[in-house]
Parts: C-alpha cells; sequence; structure tokens
C-alpha cells in the first residue's frame, strides 16, 4: 500500500518537534500514592539543607516529594538513619521520613543536648535514639488542626540507650532516680532552645510516655 505524503509530514514534524526540546527541561518525576507528579530532582533550599545535614556526621537519604492529600505531605524529606557524635554515631529507631530541617535540628540535639548530658550525668555516652516515629497524617489533639506530624516535621521521642547498655525511658523514668530525672529533664530543657514546640509527660497525659520535639519558630515549651 502506497503512503500518502499529506498524511506522513505532519507525523515527521511531529517527531521532529519533539526530538528538539533538551531532557533537563523536561524534569523527572515521579507517582506519588495520590498519583499527584513530583519532581524529583531537590529544589535548591532542599540541597542546601542536605549538605548542612551531611556536615553533622548523619548517615541520611533524601526522599522524593509526596502529596497525600487533606493537609498532609512529605516535602523536602529525609530517611535519617544515623546521627555523629563527638566521638562516635549513636542510632535512631523507628523514624520514618522526616522534614530536612527538622533533621538538623534533632541531630544537633541528640549531638549537644542528649549525648553530652549523657556523658556528664549518666557517665556513658549516647548509642541509640528510641522514637514512636515522624510522620503521621493526623490532627492535633482535641482539634480540627493538623498536627506538624502531617507536614513530618514532628519526632515523638521516646527513651534512650547507652552505650553501657542503660536504657532510659521517658515514661519509666520521668519520675525514677535523681540522675536519671536530671538527664531527662536537661535533654527536655535542651530540646526547648531548638524545637520550637516541645511536650513532655508535664504537659499532659497523652505525653506521659515521649517527649513531642516539633520544628518551628515558636517557643512552646511545657
Amino acid at each position: 500500500m502506497r503512503s500518502h505524503p499529506a498524511i506522513l509530514s505532519p507525523l515527521l514534524l511531529l517527531v521532529a518537534g519533539c526530538g528538539a526540546i533538551p531532557d533537563r527541561e523536561a524534569p523527572t518525576r515521579v507517582r506519588t500514592e495520590s498519583s499527584v507528579p513530583a519532581i524529583a530532582q531537590p529544589r535548591p533550599e532542599a540541597r542546601q539543607c542536605h549538605a548542612e545535614l551531611g556536615k553533622t556526621g548523619s548517615s541520611f537519604s533524601p526522599l522524593p516529594d509526596r502529596f497525600f492529600g487533606a493537609g498532609c505531605s512529605n516535602l523536602n524529606t529525609v530517611k535519617l538513619d544515623g546521627i555523629g557524635g563527638d566521638e562516635n554515631s549513636f542510632a535512631i529507631t523507628n523514624l520514618g521520613p522526616l522534614a530536612c530541617p527538622a533533621a538538623n535540628t534533632l541531630a544537633g540535639w541528640a549531638r549537644f543536648g542528649v549525648d553530652r548530658a549523657a556523658r556528664q550525668i549518666l557517665g556513658s555516652p549516647l548509642a541509640r535514639i528510641e522514637t514512636f516515629g515522624s510522620y503521621s497524617c493526623r490532627n492535633v489533639a482535641g482539634t480540627g488542626r493538623r498536627s506538624a506530624h502531617a507536614r513530618a516535621e514532628a519526632i515523638d521521642v521516646s527513651g534512650f540507650v547507652l552505650a553501657d547498655g542503660r536504657r532510659i525511658s521517658v515514661k519509666d523514668d520521668w519520675h525514677a532516680s535523681p540522675r536519671e530525672r536530671e538527664f531527662l529533664r536537661t535533654v527536655h530543657a535542651s530540646a526547648c532552645k531548638r524545637f520550637g514546640t516541645v511536650l513532655g509527660p508535664d504537659y499532659d497525659a497523652a505525653h506521659r510516655d515521649h517527649l513531642h520535639l516539633e520544628f518551628g519558630n515558636g517557643s512552646f515549651c511545657r
């Protein structure tokens, strides 16, 4: 069968036109769970945050932006696997996606507020921070307002494991021996200097077993 030039010519022009667009002008996109595409290439502020987090000695992996709808999202988040200390690094458990600026704040607090307090008060360096997680698409309890967890900008810290094997739990040791109490209140006070909102067992019953650390510019410390 003979081809018709009138049909082939537009098709050839279309193919030629597509080939003329450089790949760098069409950034790769990834499909999210809500079927909303997100640009895989990190934004300049994300690259800067990654560089700052790398300087802390932390081990982490950048994650793609994701929008889940209903006010819940993971933007400029990382998977934080370990944090650098003065002499050694320490692990952090059960932590999901965490906004990079919050991860930077957490890294500073863990090194200068927790590890050093553990050495000075309890006589052993920090080995691990235990958490109840970071990202969760939920409201602030008793309100219709989205929690900072819905933006991966908050961490719930439940306990600390020292290099000598001791485990200091917020739930069990907030009112325990004088040294354990001093340690927990010292790390709580240190968190208040770095995070915008810090809530602990003295705030309400819902926080009896963890420290809620929320990234931001506020100064709400309870």
